[in-house]
């Protein structure tokens, strides 16, 4: 219980810097050398209003300075690395590690989600760390086939897109993917595996058609041509296969 607690409240402080990230990375601004400051009024924040999603609730999601909502992405992403610190230690084989590619996946998603964007440099930092674990349990297990799974997989997962991207530009002369979305699961198949690129893609497209089933029974139309976040609906897949499959 006390590991639980302690993924949980250590997932909550990731979870609020992943939300200055989501929130300042896609306008240029400082990550870590400025002060954290309401994004109304300005106002610097006093550390008890910095503290994960208790400052929030205490608050009723509002600035105590100026009373302007606080922004919801910040508590959804405090609330998720809080959920996947715990989930991690109640049900991942290796949890430092569960922790390390959740957390990933998580600001990817929302990213994709709110921005649709998917910046580079962050999926090429989730791919180093999927190199690295393959490297560290090649290494633990005295079996280097792991690595190779790992390489096989990385090349796998990015191929798979970006020739289905391009099918998709040469049948219908527009683009059906965004740039970011190969290199996203060949970061997850450096994770996973070639095994893990397939069990992803398959419950990626199952979230999909979940997703596209809730939107048309709310009224939304939908056509051949409506978007979905993919980058988004990988990461959430890919999650739950590393719990599951492991490596």
């Amino acid at each position: 219980m006390v590991f639980i607690l302690a993924g949980l409240v250590l997932g909550a402080v990731v979870g609020s810097f992943m939300g200055v990230v989501l929130i300042r990375l896609p306008d240029g601004r400082p990550l870590v050398m400025a002060r954290s400051a309401c994004d109304t009024c300005d106002k610097e924040l006093e550390p008890f209003e910095l503290v994960p999603i208790l400052s929030w609730a205490v608050q009723g999601g509002k600035c105590r300075e100026c009373g302007s909502a606080i922004d919801c992405w910040q508590l959804a992403a405090e609330l998720g690395g809080a959920a996947i610190g715990a989930l991690a230690v109640m049900l991942g084989t290796f949890p430092v590690w569960a922790m390390l590619l959740g957390w990933q996946l998580l600001l990817l998603a929302m990213l994709d989600l709110r921005h649709m964007w998917l910046p580079r440099q962050l999926s090429a930092l989730l791919g180093a760390s999927g190199a690295l674990f393959a490297l560290v349990m090649g290494y633990w297990a005295d079996d280097m086939m792991g690595i190779a799974l790992s390489l096989v997989g990385g090349a796998f997962g990015f191929a798979a897109l970006w020739m289905l991207g391009q099918g998709y530009q040469m049948w219908r002369g527009q683009e059906g993917l965004g740039g970011g979305d190969p290199p996203l699961l060949g970061a997850i198949g450096l994770w996973l595996g070639p095994l893990g690129v397939i069990h992803t893609l398959l419950a990626a497209s199952l979230l999909g058609l979940a997703v596209a089933f809730v939107l048309w029974r709310a009224g939304q139309k939908i056509t051949s041509d409506t978007m979905l976040p993919l980058g988004t609906l990988l990461a959430v897949a890919a999650w739950p296969v590393f719990l599951w499959q492991g490596f």
